[in-house]
């Protein structure tokens, strides 16, 4: 596996892969949800790259920045391990050079949800996946469905923009016990990491209703709620039964709809989701 930091360099190698080229962003501290992406790559495409980059710009006033968990020389031992071509590792001083002041805004969908409490996040997301896209040049490009959100994003700003590449979606992987897999989830304590099992509960049991035949969205949300409050630790930021492409709230379930949630359990903030479908 080729380890390769700046951007010149990167291209001269990439000129050598034979394609298809599917890659794989991350922001390291690599998990197995993170591992099923390169997995898949490699099921799908000739050559594989990734990328590790805390990308600074989706960070907003007071987030967690600066202790982003990191470990490097892991996540590159996995990536390898896993069957990656090439993992590059961003400059900052590289991604945003001084005076940088060019950004990519989708626009409507990044209003909601994640968008309506961390205002500029979406902003930071879509402009440095513009520049990982530019620069890598894929066919195809690999996203967890736990950021179910940044997924419906970037595939309305790769249809938006024209960009020549397939967005493919991949399953939540998820620990025994449902919690999504997150790299975040290094921060909760032990009893708190117990306590964070009522996320996919709620989710779990609003699923259930639906399949039972519940298609009204209000008690569907309202379910979530009730299983979250049941638990002392976890402090709901909110809770959403939405259009899977627009993500804007519903009444009624039609076909499909997406359950999602922000939850606080002590200081760590976690979102998960399920697809709701007949």
């Amino acid at each position: 596996m080729k380890i390769i930091a700046h951007i010149d360099e990167l291209r001269k190698c990439l000129v050598e892969e034979s394609k298809p080229i599917g890659f794989v962003p991350t922001m390291g501290f690599l998990h197995e949800g993170h591992i099923s992406l390169v997995r898949r790559a490699r099921q799908e495409c000739a050559s594989v790259v990734s990328s590790i980059f805390v990308n600074p710009t989706q960070f907003g006033p007071g987030e967690d920045l600066s202790r982003y968990p990191r470990d490097l020389p892991r996540d590159l031992s996995m990536l390898e391990t896993a069957g990656v071509d090439i993992t590059w590792t961003p400059l900052a001083e590289e991604m945003y050079p001084e005076g940088f002041n060019s950004w990519v805004n989708v626009e409507g969908i990044t209003k909601r949800l994640e968008g309506e409490v961390r205002p500029s996040h979406f902003q930071g997301v879509t402009t440095v996946v513009t520049k990982l896209f530019h620069i890598v040049d894929p066919q195809k490009a690999y996203f967890g469905q736990k950021d179910a959100q940044q997924l419906a994003v970037i595939r309305k700003m790769a249809r938006d923009l024209n960009f020549p590449i397939e967005i493919i979606p991949c399953p939540t992987v998820r620990e025994k016990d449902g919690l999504a897999m997150s790299s975040r989830n290094v921060y909760l304590s032990p009893e708190e990491r117990q306590a964070a099992t009522v996320i996919f509960r709620a989710l779990g049991t609003a699923r259930l209703e639906f399949q039972n035949g519940e298609r009204d969205a209000n008690k569907l949300r309202d379910t979530l709620k009730k299983i979250l409050s049941s638990e002392p630790l976890a402090v709901p930021q909110y809770v959403s039964c939405a259009d899977t492409e627009t993500l804007k709230e519903i009444e009624k379930v039609q076909e499909k709809a997406l359950l999602s949630m922000a939850v606080h359990v002590g200081k760590t903030r976690l979102i998960d989701n399920l697809i709701l479908e007949e």
